[in-house]
């Protein structure tokens, strides 16, 4: 099915009522980079009625198992961690100054509520302050927000004050906006980068056993931390598994709202489809299967290229193992790591179907190899 032809095709729900009320739990709950795992037990809950058996690192990472016994192993992967900030210096007059955990954008910063986590559990709430326009008027070219300017104020006015609240250097800070549905057209929400992506091969864990399929090989259900600060969780479990194929899903950039360059960024828009990328890292063969599956089942489809890397876990598993046939099936999403990430809910479904149909085409030791 060429591009062209995407708009013209009968979209088909996949999402449920009881799986939406999940997806909206599951991003509300903070799960930065390197604590993960409240939001990973929730991920498991939700998922083990669909699987054999699951896995959990010594970092986070969690993997549900279908037929763990098979010798020959598929991998459908996403990543569970969002960019958060650490506190990193406390003032004598109660002030918190921070580092990012992750890539985390501090031009939205000021204005906006937080959650500082500390290690009771207890949060303790704090917004970024910023100085009133009243204030920085005067003639002088004003300053805008930095690393280096960006503060936090949770109410006190001491150092000793702060740390009786149980803050301290290193705890993590999150923000507090909760998911919604806009327009009932998109998922709106922080972490949706890429919570969105574990929820999605959660739900291809749940077609294939409300639909009584029985795959041929073993499928690990990967959902992976640390992606964020380096692609971590995917080189540790990669490593573990060693899979013989590995489907990735990510998001990728919506490139229709303003102050974008399409000659740069591509042509991708929220509601035309998952996107097939082509890069390096992405096995041909395997890419040409995803590519002939969205056809067969009329899934409407877009493409990307990246020149080096994709800047996705897709790159740790392909370069692990002596060389894991790999490829990367992403989620448009616009205005990434802000706090307004949104998706569109029928790019959600045909990710999940995507992904889920090209299961059913892969063969038990299936050899990708370009030649012999």
């Amino acid at each position: 099915m060429s591009e062209k032809q995407n708009e013209k095709k009968q979209h088909v729900a996949v999402v449920t009522e009881s799986s939406l009320a999940f997806l909206a739990k599951y991003i509300n709950n903070p799960s930065p980079t390197g604590f993960e795992w409240k939001g990973q037990q929730m991920w498991l809950e939700y998922i083990k009625p669909y699987i054999d058996d699951y896995y959990v690192d010594n970092y986070g990472t969690t993997v549900g198992i279908i037929n763990p016994d098979a010798p020959y192993k598929v991998v459908i992967e996403a990543h569970a961690d969002e960019i958060s900030w650490f506190v990193n210096y406390i003032t004598s007059d109660g002030l918190i100054y921070v580092i990012r955990n992750g890539g985390s954008d501090h031009q939205i910063a000021p204005s906006k509520r937080v959650n500082i986590h500390t290690d009771n559990g207890d949060v303790v709430k704090a917004v970024f302050g910023w100085p009133a326009i009243h204030t920085r008027l005067g003639g002088e070219k004003e300053e805008a927000p930095t690393l280096k300017n960006i503060f936090l104020d949770c109410g006190c006015t001491s150092k000793e004050e702060i740390e009786k609240l149980g803050i301290h250097v290193g705890c993590v800070i999150t923000y507090e906006d909760e998911f919604m549905v806009l327009n009932d057209r998109y998922y709106v929400g922080r972490a949706l980068d890429n919570r969105a992506g574990g929820f999605m091969i959660a739900e291809v864990a749940r077609l294939l056993k409300e639909n009584n399929i029985t795959l041929p090989f073993g499928l690990y259900i990967v959902n992976a931390v640390q992606e964020e600060i380096g692609l971590r969780g995917a080189e540790m479990i990669a490593h573990h598994i060693k899979p013989n194929v590995a489907i990735v899903t990510d998001v990728t950039h919506d490139t229709q709202t303003p102050m974008i360059n399409k000659i740069v960024q591509g042509d991708l828009a929220c509601g035309r489809g998952p996107v097939v990328s082509y890069a390096p890292a992405v096995q041909n063969n395997l890419n040409k299967l995803l590519v002939e599956t969205a056809e067969k089942a009329e899934i409407p489809f877009q493409r990307q290229a990246s020149s080096r890397s994709t800047g996705t876990d897709t790159d740790a598993f392909a370069y692990s193992n002596g060389g894991v046939p790999s490829a990367l099936i992403s989620l448009p999403l616009r205005y990434m790591h802000t706090t307004v990430e949104m998706i569109h809910k029928e790019d959600v479904d045909n990710v999940i179907r995507l992904i889920y149909e090209t299961l059913l085409t892969i063969e038990n030791g299936q050899d990708f190899k370009y030649f012999k």
